[in-house]
């Protein structure tokens, strides 16, 4: 009988009383946990563990937690949940810009810190496996999430049963959110991918697209079940 390989989470946060408050409510779900208190000690476990998931503190006693990001992103598939008491939305964006996939601000809710990785992890699940280095299966022809499919190749979306017109622009955002569905994605990076450039003018210009997406899929377009606003950071496509 196989035994089952427990997803492995890397923990890296100086201050002792959240980290084992973290590792005790990961053990409980059953994920195995290694801890540091560095920077340093965070490249050297992702090259010696390759953990699944990493819970990141940005204020390390070491290093800058955007540096650790920017290190160790190029290295591993693992996803990056920053977890720091720098609320600042600027900081949230460097942070995911510059390769965090996710962003909680302490004082956290474990069960919402559970969830994230949840998330997470389910998206490693699209990974395959090619020798030493994970790398992305083929891209899906379609995403469906509840009552809301994207077909990429026909270049449709249905919502509840029903065909929704989309402009192009629309699609492509859509579609953009989809392909990285359940990851928050800044405005930076959706103004870099479908227009190529990033200005101030191209944020209020996306929020109006993101808004005529919502009204066109949404039941409740104030309170929406499918995409989901990081208020002064981007939007989140669920994937549940």
């Amino acid at each position: 009988m196989m035994m089952e390989i427990k997803p492995l989470i890397l923990i890296v946060e100086d201050d002792k009383s959240i980290a084992k408050f973290v590792k005790v409510s990961m053990e409980a779900q059953g994920y195995k946990c290694i801890e540091t208190t560095t920077g340093q000690g965070a490249l050297a476990l992702v090259f010696s563990s390759n953990p699944d998931v990493i819970i990141l503190d940005l204020g390390l006693p070491d290093m800058d937690g955007l540096e650790i990001i920017e290190k160790i992103r190029p290295l591993t598939h693992a996803k990056i949940i920053v977890v720091s008491a720098h609320g600042h939305e600027r900081i949230k964006v460097e942070a995911l810009d510059t390769g965090a996939d996710d962003y909680l601000t302490k004082p956290f809710n474990v069960s919402e810190l559970l969830a994230r990785v949840r998330v997470a992890l389910r998206q490693l699940k699209q990974v395959h496996v090619l020798g030493q280095m994970a790398q992305m299966q083929e891209e899906a022809t379609s995403f469906k999430v509840g009552d809301l499919l994207i077909d990429f190749d026909k270049r449709k979306v249905v919502i509840r049963e029903e065909e929704v017109h989309l402009t192009p622009i629309e699609f492509k955002l859509i579609e953009l959110m989809a392909k990285h569905a359940g990851r928050v994605l800044t405005h930076r990076f959706m103004i870099h991918e479908i227009w190529g450039g990033y200005g101030e003018n191209e944020t209020q210009s996306l929020r109006v697209f993101m808004a005529n997406i919502r009204r066109k899929i949404e039941l409740e377009p104030t309170h929406p079940r499918y995409i989901i606003t990081e208020v002064g950071v981007g939007y989140r496509l669920v994937d549940e």
